[in-house]
């Protein structure tokens, strides 16, 4: 069952990608980056050119998992990344604002604990 939790850890990837590729051509694009573990449990997000379409990629038990999402209108924003050579790593509650259709740098966020890991 696919099901997503704080407990992942998210990478969401800043070149656009063919959302023509499936399992292997996604899994091809995590293997060229060093330090990622396709076997992880870690979730890969990719994005289109177009921003309206968006694949999630992830390990299971038993092999890999795909969540696939199309918008009918209006696009997915993307985040604001600092170093364009690796996948910026999201937070839950990040993936959920950007799924959902809400602007992350307008999200004003109160002071909470973070343990850091």
């Amino acid at each position: 069952m696919l099901s997503f939790s704080s407990r992942c850890r998210y990478f969401i990837f800043e070149q656009p990608t063919d959302m023509r590729k499936s399992f292997n051509g996604l899994s091809g694009i995590v293997r060229q980056h060093q330090g990622l573990k396709l076997l992880s449990g870690d979730v890969f997000i990719f994005v289109n050119r177009r921003c309206d379409r968006i694949k999630l990629l992830t390990w299971d038990v038993t092999g890999f998992a795909l969540y696939y999402k199309r918008l009918e209108q209006g696009t997915f924003e993307k985040p604001l990344f600092t170093d364009d050579t690796k996948p910026l790593q999201l937070a839950w509650s990040d993936l959920v604002m950007l799924l959902e259709g809400i602007e992350i740098k307008q999200v004003k966020r109160r002071k909470r604990y973070r343990r850091n890991v």
